[in-house]
């Protein structure tokens, strides 16, 4: 059933088409003629992963740095700064949040009724968007339903749905039935600019711009469950030489190739995650957008990375970005076109890339485009509603805060809910493996990544499915893998990369956290294991006293780890998984399991868990050992039995500086 507010939606959507033109009116397109010129801004949305509003539905409270409803004032604000625009968006686009979780598992939307993030994007009036990883989280039925694309694949759907009012491309992604794309792999657009002739006259003219979508061929092992035996994967770069020549068949004037994915120079394989710096040497790309890695490009992080300008924006010649993540900013290309021999030629020399933040600096963000909300409120109340269902309660906190420096209190109750569900699940389906133990391996998945709020923080008091949504972020599902001793403990090492090798002889403060690893690939296991991670010693060398009920863990000693289905399938890259070893592999979701287990326990209290699994090597050091997380947070550390850590510094953001004292 259509609402009156659809109107509005259509009437966004019809104005910012004509927004090409000076005036706003739709004049008639001239012929470009020689030596006219176009200043073009292609901006880009990514990774926003279903945060239509500034909201954070795990603390039931607004959160002005993030949100698409904020971003939007940022495309009017440079609608009306540029003469000529394109809007694009690099996918991971309707998971993320409870309002995505709500609309396809708890209440699943209808064939007629357009899924709340792209009813946002809708009033924005995009030209064309790519799909991300995560976009296949809720299998091939719903991507089909939801994206308004019949597939000719297992499970997907022939039905023309209600979808986004823009084209979505994606070439590397095919059915397993007949071997053709799922989506259309690129497809024109017509886009009415104007130009600006020698005698300084402006004329209408219009684009042609061709664009082409890639998403990260891992998502094979990602989304295994959802994919295999239903479609194939090709590698960015085979996808695009595979399909450039018939885009540039119909000659467009401009080339702008989608790939939700970042940048590496490592070497290319066709399995690549981050293709984006082999794509842009693929000939006929004129601009290209980024996602995937949630960082800005241009940026600090690519800096020193061959043939690629991290001030300008520029990968081997071709203009880029890459527009942060969560809504957080808006990605801008700034081109300059000019007419030569009845082409339209991108002078790349005065090309460059910026990354809009939505925030400037603390406390002072855009505000929200106010016809956001409203076109989403139903959708959001309902979901508001649905994580306030009691569950239960709990008489302790659980918080991600020190999750990097032993505090297991949020990753405990993860552990034991999974490790009921699988031990159950093989002892009824695996009878042959009853004997084999059962571990459980569980990541922090908020740890201050995307800010002073990004910490899971779960009071001690009654418990809804808001807190268990808080405790488990993503909606993976459930699996199990079975490792030997040595597996168990590569499986450790490589978590112990989250962590920087410590000099005790250094004063100089040393950062605990390196770079290598994030807080969501920082697995701890649980289930009656303990183990040692010494930081004074070199990757790989670092888990050391592991052991099983009090017993040296012997190399060939069997092992079932409970983890999730992108882990067990490959995700993170860790050793020894790669999908032959699952033994398990759950219809349910974690999240699921964990609420689930909850509401069975009813009233959870700190000994129905264990505390913890792991400490770290007793080292003294010359100087501080720091670490960063959110400001005035001492109690929780003191609360979870951490008696080495103290506040060093308030970083007046929300953070502090940390030490720890490896000593004790």
């Amino acid at each position: 059933m259509f609402k009156p507010i659809a109107l509005a939606t259509l009437s966004a959507a019809l104005l910012a088409a004509c927004a090409g033109t000076p005036s706003g009116k739709a004049a008639a397109p001239a012929a470009a003629p020689q030596g006219a010129r176009v200043d073009l801004a292609i901006l880009e949305t990514t990774d926003v992963h279903s945060n239509v509003l500034s909201y954070d539905y795990y603390k039931q409270k607004d959160d002005p740095t993030l949100g698409y409803e904020r971003v939007a004032t940022l495309i009017r604000n440079a609608r009306r700064e540029f003469p000529n625009t394109l809007l694009f968006d690099s996918g991971d686009t309707i998971q993320g949040t409870v309002l995505a979780d709500y609309q396809s598992t708890v209440k699943p939307i209808g064939c007629d009724t357009e899924l709340s993030m792209y009813r946002a994007m809708d009033a924005l009036g995009y030209d064309g968007g790519t799909a991300g990883n995560h976009e296949f989280n809720y299998g091939l039925s719903f991507l089909s339903q939801v994206t308004g694309t019949p597939m000719n694949v297992d499970g997907g759907s022939d039905k023309a749905c209600a979808g986004p009012h823009f084209p979505l491309v994606l070439s590397n992604v095919y059915s397993a039935r007949d071997g053709k794309p799922i989506f259309k792999p690129w497809t024109i657009v017509e886009k009415t600019v104007a130009a600006t002739t020698p005698d300084g006259k402006i004329v209408n003219v219009t684009l042609r711009v061709g664009i082409i979508g890639f998403t990260p061929p891992p998502i094979m092992d990602w989304d295994k469950r959802n994919l295999v035996g239903k479609v194939t994967v090709d590698g960015v770069v085979e996808a695009a030489k595979r399909y450039m020549p018939e885009l540039k068949a119909q000659h467009p004037d401009l080339v702008v190739a989608i790939l939700h994915g970042g940048l590496s120079t490592s070497p290319y394989t066709p399995k690549e995650e981050n293709g984006g710096w082999y794509l842009a040497g693929v000939p006929g790309i004129d601009a290209l957008l980024l996602g995937h890695s949630h960082t800005e490009f241009p940026g600090p992080h690519y800096e020193g990375m061959a043939e690629v300008d991290a001030k300008r924006g520029i990968v081997r010649g071709v203009p880029a970005v890459m527009g942060g993540f969560f809504g957080k900013d808006l990605g801008v290309i700034r081109m300059k076109l000019t007419r030569e021999n009845g082409q339209w030629v991108v002078d790349r020399a005065a090309s460059q890339s910026e990354v809009r933040p939505i925030c400037a600096k603390k406390n002072d963000c855009v505000a929200p485009d106010p016809s956001i909300a409203p076109l989403v409120r139903d959708a959001h109340e309902a979901a508001v509603a649905y994580v306030n269902t009691p569950i239960g309660s709990s008489d302790h906190r659980m918080s991600s805060f020190f999750a990097d420096v032993g505090d297991m209190s949020a990753l405990s109750v993860v552990n034991a809910a999974q490790r009921d569900y699988a031990s159950e699940a093989i002892a009824r389906e695996h009878p042959e493996l009853k004997d084999v133990p059962v571990l459980s391996a569980a990541a922090a998945f908020r740890t201050g990544f995307g800010g002073p709020e990004d910490f899971t923080d779960v009071a001690a008091g009654p418990l809804t499915i808001r807190n268990a949504a808080d405790l488990y972020f993503y909606p993976n599902t459930l699996a199990a893998v079975k490792v030997d001793g040595k597996g168990l403990k590569a499986w450790l090492e490589n978590s112990a990369q989250r962590f920087n090798r410590i000099d005790p002889k250094a004063t100089a403060a040393q950062p605990l956290i390196g770079h290598k690893l994030p807080g969501y690939n920082f697995d701890q296991i649980q289930g009656g294991i303990h183990y040692v991670i010494d930081l004074s010693k070199p990757e790989g060398e670092r888990i050391v006293d592991l052991r099983y009920k009090g017993k040296p863990v012997k190399p060939g000693q069997p092992f079932i780890v409970v983890t999730n289905n992108y882990r067990a399938s490959g995700g993170g890259n860790f050793p020894g998984l790669d999908g032959s070893n699952i033994v398990l592999s759950a219809p349910d979701g974690n999240r699921e399991v964990v609420i689930h287990w909850l509401e069975a326990k009813k009233a959870l209290k700190r000994g129905d868990v264990e505390k913890t699994s792991w400490r770290f090597a007793p080292l003294k050091t010359a100087g501080e050992v720091t670490f960063v997380s959110s400001a005035g947070k001492e109690d929780v550390a003191r609360d979870a039995g951490l008696r080495n850590i103290r506040q060093l510094k308030d970083n007046e953001d929300g953070t502090a500086v940390y030490a720890i004292d490896l000593s004790k």
